[in-house]
């Protein structure tokens, strides 16, 4: 291998990824007995799309994600009792409060969704990449047809690689 010089470091350019060449698939999260700040840090991880080679901060290049068994989360300490979850109404006096264990109770893929969307930065693409997320309280969800049709494209390139 040749080393770099002055004149072939002038010639290079940095490649940037256009929005058709990204690869987007799908991943199943199992939610069932993972501690929900560890689970929202590697959900938003797949949907920011840190986990691939080509990630740029500033395209959409992470993957759809599908959490299952969201009722089945774990929290460590007191958070059960002590968490506490606000919104407003929009009318004076319309603070409104919840805890985690009553939104466990009511709505456990919520809970999972505010955690993640924690994580995620402030910026243009939030919105349109919590859109990937799709969490289900319970083992089933409508998406096998994609996650299937990710897992064949996968297997498909790992055999065109190989031969």
């Amino acid at each position: 291998m040749g080393c770099l010089t002055m004149k072939t470091m002038k010639r290079m350019k940095t490649y940037s990824m256009k929005g058709g060449e990204i690869d987007k698939r799908w991943q199943v999260v199992d939610a069932t007995g993972q501690v929900l700040g560890r689970l929202a840090t590697q959900v938003a991880g797949f949907l920011m799309g840190k986990h691939k080679p080509t990630y740029s901060a500033h395209l959409d290049m992470g993957d759809f994600v599908v959490v299952v068994n969201a009722e089945k989360v774990r929290v460590t300490g007191n958070k059960m009792e002590d968490k506490t979850y606000y919104r407003h109404t929009g009318y004076m006096g319309g603070l409104k409060a919840t805890s985690l264990s009553r939104m466990m109770e009511r709505h456990p893929e919520r809970v999972i969704e505010l955690a993640v969307r924690g994580m995620l930065p402030r910026n243009r693409l939030n919105r349109h990449v919590l859109r990937h997320l799709k969490v289900y309280a319970g083992p089933d969800h409508p998406h096998e047809a994609q996650v299937n049709a990710s897992r064949k494209r996968e297997a498909a390139a790992s055999r065109e690689q190989q031969s």
